[in-house]
């Protein structure tokens, strides 16, 4: 049985409201105060659930401010040297994401249609992050000071490492949950939205600049540290948001040394792929753009392409207010980011034009191994194109060393990606193959992978959930 989640608008990332849960844990699990059964099978709580602060509108807002800041600073400096293409480039790499932002945040909270003059004017000065910071700091700071109503109730199972435990379980969600999760839900867009057509490009473009002048600014430094940490948040948010999806009626907790597995995981492959990228431009700087645009335009056109194969008709209610060509237009925005994100990491979501939250909630393995094969297969080739084709700066460093550290850093990328599904994963009792299990077939084909004792996947379905829980399990018990 589906939960019932609070009412968000339909867009980029419509089932950002869920992924709140996983990433903050926003509704904790509440103390056990005298659990009433239902006729039903389900557990009424009457409390409501504890609030807590939203670190990630901080974050985001942190991260916004800090690249915006570092990128004012070192266009100063460009202009003073004189250096005009690349004070260009950096402004348009900071603006473009910023006024996207600004209008994310506008649609979200519908704006337009209030009197909210100072809000607008904000948004305008390129600091509506800010003032929705501290609009989310001012309901997290009156929450609880009195008794609230209720706006929704929640039902979801929790998990116990990593398998269903227990009857599901119902929480209220009263109007300041409901507010700080809007909050949430709308940074998590604004977040991947800056990471991907933001800061992948502005780091790129800097790493590329300081190889070609042959020095680094202490500027330029901070802005690229800056850029890579919010664009391992943006993945990193791709990737909670996914699992939140495939595992919606689940209440999901993601341990420490989940978020470290996904930390390196992310930062391993997205600097690697940055790097070999700008090496190979340092070497054959027309190439890079075919390159690039042949990523692009494949990741772009992919969703499409599946579209019309399916022969499907555009989804309704993307926006109540939509008209046949505003829903086409923002599905080609959202495809757009998606190719931006797959150009440089797994995007670990898959896009669905057919369906009405735009996310396929029935992700393959096959996808992510040939993803990551082909992916291997590129980075492998361009780092061989820039060494027999790179320039002579680059007989003042280790060339062989430094091919060997760019395959070596991806491929331990992947390493930490197969530990987090094999051991940290939140749901990993509920995936019918693990990594083990799929290597292990890979490797001897025809031979039934080994049982392991103990692993509720393996019993019989009506011993492990209710027969109503059935149908549901099915969905969870594919491939993740």
């Amino acid at each position: 049985m589906n939960s019932t989640v609070i009412p968000s608008d339909r867009g980029c990332w419509s089932h950002g409201d869920k992924m709140d849960e996983a990433v903050e844990n926003s509704i904790s699990e509440i103390p056990q105060v005298s659990p009433v059964p239902a006729e039903n099978g389900f557990v009424m709580v009457i409390s409501h659930s504890k609030v807590h602060p939203p670190f990630s509108v901080v974050w985001a807002t942190v991260l916004y401010c800090a690249e915006f800041i570092c990128a004012a600073v070192l266009c100063s400096m460009y202009d003073r040297s004189g250096d005009v293409i690349w004070m260009g480039l950096t402004i348009t790499f900071i603006l473009v994401p910023s006024v996207l932002t600004q209008l994310t945040l506008t649609f979200i909270h519908r704006d337009l249609g209030r009197d909210r003059p100072l809000v607008l004017f904000m948004h305008l000065l390129q600091m509506g992050p800010i003032i929705r910071c501290v609009e989310a700091l001012v309901v997290y700071c009156k929450a609880g000071r009195e008794e609230e109503p209720y706006v929704t109730i929640t039902r979801k199972r929790k998990l116990k490492k990593g398998k269903a435990v227990g009857s599901p379980m119902e929480w209220e969600i009263g109007h300041s949950e409901r507010k700080l999760t809007v909050h949430r839900d709308a940074f998590k867009r604004t977040a991947v939205i800056q990471a991907f057509l933001g800061s992948t490009p502005q780091l790129t473009l800097q790493l590329y600049a300081a190889i070609q002048e042959k020095y680094l600014l202490p500027a330029r430094l901070a802005l690229m540290v800056v850029s890579l940490i919010s664009i391992t948040y943006g993945a990193l948010v791709c990737s909670v948001l996914a699992i939140q999806i495939r595992y919606d009626d689940y209440k999901v907790r993601m341990s420490p040394a989940a978020y470290l597995c996904m930390v390196l995981w992310r930062g391993l492959e997205i600097t690697t792929r940055v790097t070999t990228l700008v090496l190979f431009s340092t070497a054959l700087t027309f190439w890079v753009i075919l390159v690039g645009g042949a990523n692009l335009l494949f990741f772009f056109f992919q969703p499409w392409v599946e579209f019309w194969v399916r022969r499907a008709s555009l989804p309704e209610n993307v926006e109540k207010n939509f008209s046949k060509v505003g829903t086409s237009v923002v599905l080609c925005m959202v495809t757009l980011l998606y190719a931006c994100i797959n150009v440089f990491c797994w995007s670990a979501v898959q896009l669905n034009l057919a369906d009405h939250d735009l996310i396929e909630k029935q992700p393959r393995w096959s996808r992510l191994a040939t993803y990551y094969t082909l992916r291997f297969v590129e980075n492998l080739a361009l780092i061989a194109l820039w060494y027999f084709f790179k320039s002579d700066f680059y007989e003042y460093v280790c060339a062989p060393l430094l091919a060997v550290q760019l395959v070596v850093c991806y491929g331990l990328g992947v390493l930490f990606m197969l530990l987090f599904y094999q051991f940290c994963h939140p749901a990993r009792k509920l995936i019918k193959h693990n990594v083990e299990e799929c290597l292990r077939c890979m490797c001897c084909r025809g031979k039934a992978p080994p049982q392991r004792a103990g692993d509720p996947m393996l019993l019989p379905r009506d011993q492990l959930l209710p027969e109503r829980e059935v149908d549901n399990v099915d969905d969870f018990t594919e491939a993740a």
